[in-house]
């Protein structure tokens, strides 16, 4: 059976990630190392890419072409552009964009990749799922919002970046590695989708805010994701086990 690929950035998420697998194996694959397990019957492997793009687009190309996943979960923490949004709110990316990557001098868009385009779009079915699920276990303690997640190689501090991206993006919170894992499964043609609970928001000082809620931040995406499993998992199996089926049937029918 295929496994379901998650990507994280920092130790916290990995930690939060590894406390709802069972069976854990470990492997190093260049450096890196892969954590096998399962959540129900559900066989994942999750990796830490560390911070920044070109270190997640690396992990994600890696992880495609040492286990053939199915789907690829990046799940993390983010800062806030949103002003609607607080600490411990979950942003499900419906679509994501780098908002550092600047070919304007060519009458492109900030954010335009040759390609590519402006934006990213995650899998729906998955966003759907995912929004779902996170409703039903928020009882309003923390909002669930489906939205623009933007990218760039910038620990956002500045109120005035800020201001910028939330204004020229429409981006409901910033990160440094989503939009580069994303970039990697559209071209490889794998779902995925990217989920950011809210650590910290751009005001000068909130590297502080982020130390303090990061851990709160991580367990709480680890949460929305070992439900979704519990809910969906014989989904995620008998998706997979119809297409070994017809791949199988079609296999015999060119024999014949």
């Amino acid at each position: 059976m295929k496994k379901i690929g998650i990507i994280v950035a920092i130790e916290e998420e990995l930690n939060e990630m590894l406390k709802i697998l069972s069976n854990i194996q470990e492997k190093e694959i260049y450096d890196l190392r892969f954590f096998e397990g399962k959540i129900n019957s559900t066989e994942f492997v999750i990796v830490k890419c560390g911070v920044g793009k070109v270190n997640a687009a690396r992990v994600t190309q890696i992880l495609i072409n040492s286990y053939n996943v199915k789907y690829i979960f990046n799940i993390g923490v983010a800062g806030a552009l949103n002003p609607e949004l607080n600490i411990g709110d979950i942003v499900i990316a419906d679509k994501l964009v780098q908002h550092d990557f600047d070919i304007t001098a060519f009458e492109h868009k900030k954010g335009y990749i040759t390609g590519v385009g402006d934006y990213i779009y995650s899998n729906e079915e998955l966003v759907n799922k995912f929004q779902e699920v996170a409703k039903k276990i928020s009882d309003d303690k923390f909002k669930i919002k489906k939205g623009i997640i933007a990218t760039g190689d910038i620990f956002c501090t500045e109120i005035r970046m800020k201001e910028k991206i939330f204004e020229k993006f429409n981006a409901d919170c910033v990160e440094m590695e989503g939009a580069a894992i994303a970039q990697v499964c559209y071209l490889d043609k794998i779902p995925f989708i990217v989920i950011r609970s809210i650590s910290d928001s751009p005001n000068g000082n909130n590297a502080i805010v982020f130390d303090e809620f990061v851990s709160l931040a991580s367990k709480r995406c680890a949460k929305i994701l070992k439900k979704i499993v519990e809910m969906y998992h014989r989904k995620f199996c008998l998706s997979f086990n119809i297409s070994i089926f017809f791949m199988n049937i079609s296999n015999i029918i060119k024999f014949l």
